[in-house]
């Protein structure tokens, strides 16, 4: 397949996805006047580049749950803050995100134009954080930025234009610089490090996968040292203890094993249809965390929300699932315990199989679990305790739509799927809802506003 055609063929699937999502990649109304601010104008250009970021991890070589989760945290933030200054009551999170320094000011008595502001720093940010040199990834980015810039030049003078666009970029290219200090800006590069060797003892994880017919190594065993968002550290928000490891029959363990052996045996066609909606398998789909963005980009278009409340939610919930699977991968390398296929086929069963594939890495606990607990517990914040909610992430793959009474009740499916796809105990689900609610509550004691 050629560059140009691959290029295209990425350009159509965002077109696609712009159809499941609600969002418009070519806004026709005129914009107001550049002298309002944020929440005069529509979330277009945000849900825009946050849908096409979901195409890019899906698309781009290496954008691994934890990598995805990352990238998303980094966005959210430049957008928060290329708009910031236009959210009377609001402030910047410079000095409240870790090491976060001041960032770029606007020039004083100075007209800007938000969106335009926020699609030069959605741009940008979206260069940087994925290898442009893919011709795919390169005409996608190049062409969505046209879309919303040739709008905004037409309903706003050129020095407001260039003004705002050149204070996005500016913001963007700082967040960026920031994110290289983290200890993850390579890690699309190093998903799999040759350097790690599992440590090896009764009841610790093995691998299971397989790479050209060889067990795959662990995926991101560093992950968990890397500089959180507003954790203090991977260690902050850990769970409890794992259940203890045992063989004996009567054990808590094997009582646990038993249970995801018997759930799969006896699969029920909901139960299969779940694990297969909630898998969100890295490198085919946008990974568990890019579902959660996708949930809240339909949300935005749902409420015909406008651009303020967009640069909160996806900066709020950026942040969530990035420290989600900061956290969560530090406490998986902690236990570093046995999937259920090994304990099960050497103990109850050896010709069983799970529903799903086993991913590369520790089992305690639920990186799903963490990250829909978390996200869950950050848009109920948002959108209130009871709203209801038809997910069509997955429309596009032919997977029915699932609707909930509330997030947590989406959260908590999330988490149960894991069970249903035979790759998770369930303390592992309990306590990765926990573990998600303890990092949203860190991201909800943030000062948004200036007045909190």
């Amino acid at each position: 397949m050629s560059r140009k055609h691959l290029s295209n063929v990425l350009i159509f699937a965002v077109l696609i996805l712009s159809l499941v999502s609600g969002v418009a990649l070519r806004p026709t109304a005129a914009a107001p006047d550049q002298s309002q601010p944020a929440s005069a104008f529509d979330s277009d250009v945000a849900r825009a580049w946050f849908a096409l970021q979901l195409e890019l991890v899906t698309h781009t070589w290496g954008f691994s749950p934890p990598v995805a989760a990352r990238a998303f945290g980094y966005t959210g933030v430049a957008l928060y803050e290329a708009v910031v200054p236009g959210m009377p009551g609001y402030r910047s999170l410079a000095g409240q995100l870790n090491e976060l320094a001041a960032l770029p000011a606007i020039e004083a008595d100075a007209e800007y134009h938000w969106p335009a502001a926020a699609n030069a720093a959605l741009a940008a940010i979206t260069r940087l954080l994925f290898p442009t040199t893919h011709a795919a990834n390169q005409g996608a980015i190049e062409n969505l930025y046209a879309q919303y810039a040739d709008q905004y030049q037409a309903g706003t003078d050129a020095a407001t234009f260039e003004r705002s666009a050149a204070y996005g970029e500016a913001v963007a290219q700082a967040v960026f610089e920031w994110s290289m200090s983290d200890g993850g800006h390579e890690g699309f590069r190093r998903n799999f490090p040759l350097d790690y060797q599992p440590p090896a003892a009764d009841g610790l994880w093995t691998p299971t996968a397989r790479a050209k017919g060889n067990p795959q190594s662990a995926m991101q065993p560093y992950w968990g040292e890397n500089r959180p968002f507003v954790l203090t550290s991977g260690a902050e928000c850990a769970p409890p203890p794992a259940v203890e490891y045992s063989l004996d029959n009567g054990s808590a363990f094997y009582a646990e094993a038993q249970e995801v052996y018997d759930i799969v045996q006896h699969i029920t066609p909901e139960q299969l249809e779940i694990a297969r909606f909630w898998a969100d398998d890295p490198f085919r789909t946008s990974t568990p965390a890019g579902h959660w963005i996708a949930i809240l980009t339909q949300v935005l278009e749902r409420e015909g929300a406008s651009l303020d409340v967009a640069a909160e939610g996806y900066a709020r919930l950026g942040i969530a699932v990035a420290d989600s699977f900061t956290t969560c991968w530090n406490a998986k390398f902690v236990y570093n315990l046995v999937r259920p296929v090994t304990y099960i086929q050497a103990a109850i069963d050896p010709n069983w199989a799970p529903v799903l594939v086993t991913p590369p890495f520790p089992e305690y606990p639920s990186g799903h679990s963490v990250v829909s607990g978390a996200s869950a517990y950050v848009l109920t914040s948002l959108f209130g305790e009871d709203y209801a909610l038809t997910d069509r992430t997955h429309d596009r793959w032919g997977l029915a739509p699932r609707s909930f009474d509330s997030f947590s009740e989406a959260a908590e499916e999330a988490a149960l799927s894991r069970i249903y796809g035979g790759i998770h105990y369930r303390a592992a689900v309990e306590h990765g809802l926990e573990q998600g609610q303890c990092v949203a509550e860190r991201v909800l004691s943030l000062q948004f506003r200036a007045d909190s």
